[in-house]
């Protein structure tokens, strides 16, 4: 059952201002750790150990972990346990005011595993990667409770507009961060430290960042009340995977919903592989296969690019949103995604041409990204919102498992990152061809139609426990 929603209101500037500065905070965990720095340095430091794609830990019948494979399966394990516990999360934020402390309290745990990274050195690779998998895992539950307040905060027709303005706002912050840190590895020699340091200070200040500017979101979103009935189950859990029962439920009531999510599964799953796996991808083609040092400077530096460009190319996706409706406006994207992809694989040859196609991918990373978020959350029934995005988020900003696994695979078996980023193109045209056939009108109407359901049961005796 569904409480009616009426203790706070929506739209207020105060409270938006603070959600907006959630992807402010977190982005510079998503930008200098996951984008650029954690997977070039861990994959280096095993290499130094093992050898260019040497064994680094075996996995009995499932096979071996390589120094070339560490970091994507790393990305791929945090992943698979969001798959797990992301919707189970979720339901159990529904069912409870305590939304807002789950958020906080996960947000810090990853910030602590962030800036542990910062001792690590040599042979403590795999101690890395277990930091790794910790802090991407706790990122995404935060995404997946900061993702539902925009249903709180916002009423249906500012939605494209505030989660544009969410992302853009990241790039920016994530960017000015990179822009620091750039500074840092690229003055190294002339400051007296090592590149070594001088990266795992950089690791330090991305959790610095997310924890100290998350202070601000966490002062002016407001709690409020259950948006959903608690029922009279003995505990927290219990009634979580209650809810989540009830979730899978309405998803089979919900048939364009679920159509689209497996449509963003695919497409997303992809789009996240690539941010995840850019930095390594380009260190490994450009430099070390041809015997030549990393240029840690060019990475930040066209990472750094890509956040600045797409704060720009968030805001043109929502005005492009406008002209040919959102998910027609997602499909634009998508195509040019795949193009990346086969220009990755096929032509990439020098830095100049990593530049330019840096410059195209960042017109369409935050607007596919964006509108994406905005175009769901008009499908979700009122009071599951947090549910609803449990299981969205796992496919949201490097939670997907699929294609960072596969990725790894073909990496492992070939030895090569150029089939391996070509395999993503299957991800895309998968996702492409479900989402043409998705009728999001529908799914928006389907959802209207349970939330005059839900608002007619809330009429019932409320059975939430104290």
């Amino acid at each position: 059952m569904v409480l009616a929603q009426k203790s706070r209101p929506q739209n207020d500037r105060r409270e938006i201002a603070g959600w907006l500065m959630y992807d402010w905070a977190n982005s510079a965990f998503q930008t200098t750790v996951i984008t650029v720095l954690a997977g070039p340095y861990l994959t280096a430091l095993a290499q130094h150990d093992v050898g260019r794609n040497g064994i680094v830990a075996t996995l009995g019948p499932f096979g071996s972990i390589t120094a070339l494979s560490l970091f994507p399966y790393c990305i791929s394990a945090s992943a698979f346990l969001q798959v797990l516990f992301l919707p189970v999360l979720g339901t159990m934020a529904d069912y409870s005011s305590a939304k807002k402390r789950l958020m906080a309290g996960f947000c810090y745990g990853g910030v602590a595993a962030t800036c542990l990274l910062f001792f690590i050195t040599a042979h403590r690779y795999l101690v890395g990667g277990v930091l790794v998998i910790v802090a991407n895992f706790a990122f995404g539950v935060t995404i997946v409770l900061y993702n539902s307040f925009l249903n709180d905060i916002t009423t249906e027709d500012q939605r494209d507009k505030v989660s544009s303005q969410g992302y853009a706002l990241g790039y920016l912050g994530g960017g000015l961060l990179l822009a620091a840190n750039l500074g840092l590895v690229s003055a190294s020699d002339r400051l007296g430290i090592s590149t070594e340091l001088a990266v795992r200070i950089s690791l330090l200040s991305a959790g610095v960042w997310w924890g100290g500017f998350a202070l601000i979101t966490f002062a002016r979103l407001q709690t409020r009340a259950a948006t959903r009935a608690r029922p009279s189950n003995p505990s927290s859990l219990a009634v979580a995977f209650a809810g989540l029962r009830g979730l899978w439920t309405d998803l089979t009531r919900l048939p364009h919903t679920r159509r689209y999510l497996i449509a963003y599964m695919a497409f997303n799953d992809a789009i996240q592989t690539i941010i995840s796996i850019a930095s390594v991808f380009l260190a490994q083609e450009l430099f070390v296969s041809r015997g030549l040092p990393t240029n840690e400077a060019f990475l930040m530096g066209l990472v750094l690019m890509v956040q600045f460009v797409a704060f720009g190319g968030a805001l043109l996706f929502e005005r492009i949103a406008v002209l040919l409706n959102t998910k027609n406006a997602i499909v634009l994207s998508l195509v040019i995604w795949t193009g990346i992809v086969v220009y990755a694989y096929g032509l990439l040859q020098t830095v100049a041409q990593a530049w330019m196609m840096g410059a195209v991918l960042a017109m369409v990373l935050g607007g596919s990204q964006a509108l994406s978020r905005s175009l769901f959350s008009q499908m979700i029934p009122a009071g599951h919102e947090a549910g609803f995005f449990g299981v969205y988020e796992i496919t949201e900003r490097g939670s997907s498992w699929i294609g960072p696994f596969l990725f790894g695979l073909v990496a492992s078996v070939t030895g090569s990152y150029r089939q391996a980023i070509l395999s993503l193109v299957v991800l895309f045209l998968a996702g492409m061809f479900v989402l043409l056939f998705t009728d999001a009108e529908q799914a928006v109407r389907d959802a209207s139609r349970s939330d005059a359901v839900a608002r007619r049961t809330s009429s019932l005796p409320d059975s939430r426990q104290p």
